[in-house]
């Protein structure tokens, strides 16, 4: 159950830097980044957490959000995220990671509660430091890589030709699901987006 007085804690996994910011594996930060943009919130970097943060409200009145980008690589997201969950005491029901999926093809959100990781790095870091794998995950699919390619190759590369024209229509709709999530609750939204 999700509590009205406590804020939504949004985290776009990806990694710090130029070098890749159009990485699949950053499409949490691409997320975070319209978030921001929808609610005219700006990221500052936050004096508890090596984390760039932006606080705003989800529509006049709406819900609290605090959208994070953590600046610690992928693999150690978790311990900006537990140090932002507790600093805003948010319970970890309201937080929601914005993540890339290999086991879903491109062109498909997914949202669940809870469960395993996938081999996700940034998801695995989030689970150890918060304590509990019961938080939301927003699922954005990048497929599995053709070939023999190395999955940690292919994550760390930018999406291909075709795959860039639907990437903002892909981005647009991960950020309508976490608004979604947050409105309406995990099961609505996976009743509203799952059949499409």
């Amino acid at each position: 159950m999700t509590d009205e007085a406590w804020p939504w804690l949004v985290v776009g996994l990806g990694n710090p830097g130029r070098e890749y910011a159009g990485n699949r594996h950053n499409v949490g930060f691409m997320v975070a980044d319209l978030l921001a943009g929808r609610v005219g919130a700006r990221f500052g970097r936050h004096k508890r957490a090596v984390a760039e943060v932006a606080e705003a409200r989800l529509g006049f009145g709406g819900p609290k959000l605090v959208l994070v980008k953590p600046l610690t690589y992928m693999n150690l997201s978790g311990g900006p995220v537990a140090a932002l969950a507790q600093f805003y005491k948010v319970p970890t029901t309201q937080v929601i990671a914005v993540h890339d999926e290999l086991d879903i093809e491109f062109g498909q959100v997914r949202i669940k509660f809870g469960g395993g990781e996938g081999g996700h790095n940034g998801l695995r870091s989030m689970s150890k430091s918060l304590g509990t794998k019961d938080y939301v995950r927003v699922r954005f699919g990048v497929g599995r890589p053709p070939g023999r390619q190395d999955p940690a190759d292919y994550v760390l590369s930018d999406f291909g030709a075709a795959e860039r024209k639907e990437v903002d229509f892909l981005v647009d709709r991960a950020a309508d699901v976490v608004e979604s999530v947050i409105v309406k609750g995990v099961e609505p939204t996976q009743n509203l987006y799952h059949g499409s």
